[in-house]
């Protein structure tokens, strides 16, 4: 599978490079400026440029280049679809099936499947039967050892316990322990956990990372409300921050950020700073981060 993503990669970045240099050359042709294509496509100057330079660090993930892609040959008179459907993304990754054939499972017949059933039964039941077996007879011991002495007795006899009495609990202790206050847990001992709402107002392609496993990855519709919780440290990061909605612990939801802008905001900390998410840079960082992705 490794093989098969670099191989995607490398054939992603030889066809940017091929259909950026051709969006570039029509561009130019026509008089039209990368400033105009950008008022129309509502796509940042710099994600344009990057996809006519070919560079496609500097860009989101595959499936939006192909949309920008699409975009951008519509506003200059191409078939927008049509000449975007030659950039590859990772939904084109084919996972070979594994062939069922000579395993062990393609193998056994409804006579081997029958003879396990049973030998698994038999095994259950004899089981079952030793532990019944093996509880009931220490019992019925006890009880035959205790009835028998009783039965020797004849009536006048003293009954004489066997053994040293118990000590008796004096009274001071035990009214000292009925009386003594027992520990109560603090509510603020109990730490809030952390929760994010998403409203999309717009598409978006949405990462979710919670307490350092990812969550969810995924292209999100306008309209989709979403919610997610961590323990200790919760990131979001976004494909078009400006179509995101956030909250944070029933806050009043903020946009995320600016359209087609790519942001990443990371909640965490402890229980006292809960009430204030902590972004994991400060917002010249996170313009810079969404520069370079």
């Amino acid at each position: 599978m490794n093989n098969q993503t670099l191989r995607m990669d490398r054939e992603q970045a030889k066809k940017l490079i091929e259909l950026g240099s051709r969006l570039c050359q029509l561009r130019q042709n026509q008089g039209i400026s990368l400033h105009q294509v950008a008022e129309k496509t509502m796509i940042p100057t710099r994600l344009l440029a990057a996809i006519e330079a070919g560079n496609l660090e500097q860009l989101p993930e595959p499936v939006y280049i192909q949309g920008f892609i699409r975009r951008y040959a519509d506003v200059i008179g191409m078939n927008g679809a049509e000449f975007a459907s030659a950039f590859p993304t990772d939904a084109d990754l084919v996972v070979p099936e594994s062939s069922w054939r000579g395993t062990v499972q393609a193998q056994l017949r409804p006579l081997h499947l029958y003879l396990l059933y049973m030998v698994l039964v038999m095994g259950a039941v004899g089981g079952l039967s030793f532990l019944l077996n093996r509880s009931t007879t220490p019992q019925m011991v006890g009880l035959t050892e205790t009835a028998q002495p009783q039965a020797q007795l004849t009536p006048g006899t003293p009954v004489v316990p066997i053994g040293p009495p118990a000590p008796a609990q004096p009274r001071a202790t035990l009214s000292q322990n009925l009386s003594s206050p027992q520990p109560s847990v603090s509510p603020s001992a109990v730490q809030k956990p952390i929760r994010i709402g998403l409203t999309l107002t717009a598409q978006s392609w949405i990462r979710i990372e919670a307490d350092g496993k990812t969550e969810y990855e995924g292209v999100l519709p306008e309209g989709t409300q979403r919610t997610w919780t961590a323990d200790k440290r919760l990131t979001l990061r976004a494909g078009d921050a400006g179509g995101v909605m956030i909250s944070f612990n029933d806050s009043k939801p903020k946009r995320l950020g600016e359209p087609g802008d790519v942001e990443e905001i990371t909640f965490g900390g402890d229980a006292q700073a809960n009430t204030t998410p902590e972004t994991s840079r400060n917002s010249e960082s996170l313009t810079a981060s969404s520069e370079t992705f």
